[in-house]
């Protein structure tokens, strides 16, 4: 297991560091966003969609509602936020597990709700405030192929001077 911890200045930031993760996704990925309301994790899905099915990036939104929203592409991407499910038996009463191990990337909003049915090979993101309009994400690893992504990820800001 690997973490790294990355700091945001603002959303479109945030959204940044959802586009670069999002280029180093494959199909079958699965993100765990966990954090307070308003704590970015939509912005951060805005920029996975961005990469991966870049004709929705517009419409992403927060399913907080429908409880899940499809982005069509070339990598589908499954946003799901699951604030208002109890826990992984009303998720799996409602069929959304046959999505988690499938030909596009899940992204989870309030995550820990999963309990029982998250993946093993996953990325948990933790968001967190800072001071003013940061966020300190910090991103943890359970597995052979997001342990590669973190890898990637962190080569990236290092580059950038960001990590």
């Amino acid at each position: 297991m690997s973490r790294v911890q990355i700091t945001t200045g603002s959303s479109q930031e945030t959204e940044e560091l959802g586009a670069c993760l999002g280029s180093l996704l494959k199909p079958g990925a699965f993100l765990a966003l966990q954090g307070d309301l308003g704590g970015g994790k939509t912005c951060l899905t805005r920029g996975v969609v961005a990469a991966l099915a870049p004709q929705s990036a517009d419409h992403v939104a927060s399913p907080t509602y429908a409880i899940m929203n499809s982005y069509p592409g070339n990598t589908p991407v499954y946003h799901f936020d699951f604030y208002r499910l109890r826990g992984d038996d009303d998720i799996a009463e409602l069929g959304f597990e046959e999505y988690f191990h499938g030909d596009g990337v899940c992204v989870v909003e309030w995550s820990e709700r999963l309990e029982e049915l998250l993946p093993d090979d996953a990325l948990t993101l933790l968001f967190e405030y800072g001071e003013d309009n940061q966020r300190r994400i910090t991103i943890t690893s359970s597995g052979q192929k997001s342990d590669m992504v973190l890898e990637q990820l962190s080569e990236t800001f290092k580059k950038q001077k960001k990590l």
